[in-house]
């Protein structure tokens, strides 16, 4: 079977990801769950080389061999776009590859917190988007790059790996650059990104010491930067930043941090009553109170200000976990299973 097929029954199922591995059969992930896609072989070596090397170029076959890691977009006849990763596992050939919405989400679709349309009218300073792998926060940042395209003028430059979502200019321009196509690495492209006249830098992912350097550093140059990191919560988003640099550099960085950030939306991903999932968030806004805790290195205090500061907008994740099984849309066991303290459900 040719990948495109595959990719075809992935979007049928309505599945996130599909998962192609050495002795399984293709496997779609659908409302977090795996399920092996039926009537099909167990693959071989042989069948994964056949299935997966016909959409890649030369150039990225030989980046592959190279490097044993690839990613990229993929575009099937329907417009579908894919973001796929293929590696290596027991000197087997892999691939999982998360299927991307044909249509680009608005904030209502994802059901944003209202203040979170407060901080997208603002036109300097950092907003993150955390949680693990798979949580939405591609689909999170598409929403409010979207948002702003279409509430003002702005000149809108995204740098992913890979490009996901293709937006259409509408009261924006957007620029969308790509990792090894488009750009080397993060780190340069946000270097030179300020000889582009940009308004809002959108930065798929803070990797590392460099990159998110450079990032904090173009949100102290009166740019609205939008950008991701792989934590759970807003105190572990705060220390993750702080302690990828040397201990030389982290009192200065404290506070470059509480002058620049506006906003920590940490989500996930949980199922839903019915079929489906739905996200629950914890807010951090960065008020004088937050700012100051990030400055004297007091990050386990945030906690409480997030529970008491609910008329400012902001809301624990366990907070937010209580108000969706209060209405019903998820259980009180998915509910307890995703809170820090379960017990505030009993």
């Amino acid at each position: 079977m040719k990948i495109d097929e595959l990719f075809k029954i992935a979007v049928e199922n309505k599945a996130s990801d599909l998962h192609l591995l050495v002795g399984m059969p293709p496997i779609l992930r659908i409302d977090g769950n795996l399920t092996p896609i039926k009537d099909q072989d167990k693959l071989t070596n042989k069948d994964a080389q056949e299935i997966i090397y016909p959409i890649l170029t030369e150039k990225q076959k030989a980046v592959f061999l190279s490097e044993k890691e690839l990613d990229l977009s993929h575009e099937i006849k329907t417009g579908q776009r894919f973001r796929v990763n293929i590696h290596l596992e027991k000197d087997n050939l892999g691939l999982v590859a998360r299927v991307i919405s044909s249509k680009i989400p608005t904030m209502e679709d994802i059901e944003m917190p209202d203040i979170a349309y407060k901080l997208l009218d603002m036109t300097q300073g950092l907003i993150l988007v955390t949680g693990p792998t798979g949580c939405g926060k591609s689909t999170t940042l598409a929403a409010m790059v979207n948002y702003i395209n279409n509430q003002r003028s702005s000149n809108i430059i995204t740098l992913e790996d890979p490009i996901e979502f293709l937006f259409k200019p509408n009261k924006s321009i957007i620029i969308q650059r790509q990792l090894h196509t488009d750009m080397l690495t993060f780190e340069s492209a946000l270097i030179h990104v300020l000889r582009q006249d940009p308004n809002v830098i959108m930065v798929g992912e803070m990797r590392d010491l460099k990159t998110i350097a450079a990032t904090i550093t173009l949100a102290e140059t009166g740019h609205l930067v939008l950008a991701t990191l792989h934590t759970h919560n807003a105190a572990q988003t705060i220390d993750r930043i702080i302690d990828i640099f040397p201990s030389h550099q982290q009192q200065q960085i404290r506070l470059q941090v509480s002058m620049t950030l506006k906003a920590i939306l940490s989500q996930q991903l949980i199922p839903k009553n019915d079929k489906g999932r739905v996200a629950t968030r914890e807010v951090l806004l960065n008020t004088p109170a937050v700012s100051n805790l990030i400055r004297e290195n007091k990050i386990a205090q945030i906690k409480t200000v997030i529970q008491t500061s609910a008329e400012d907008g902001m809301i624990t994740m366990d907070q937010d976990l209580i108000n969706l099984y209060s209405q019903s849309i998820i259980t009180k066991e998915v509910a307890q299973a995703h809170m820090v303290n379960p017990e505030m459900l009993n």
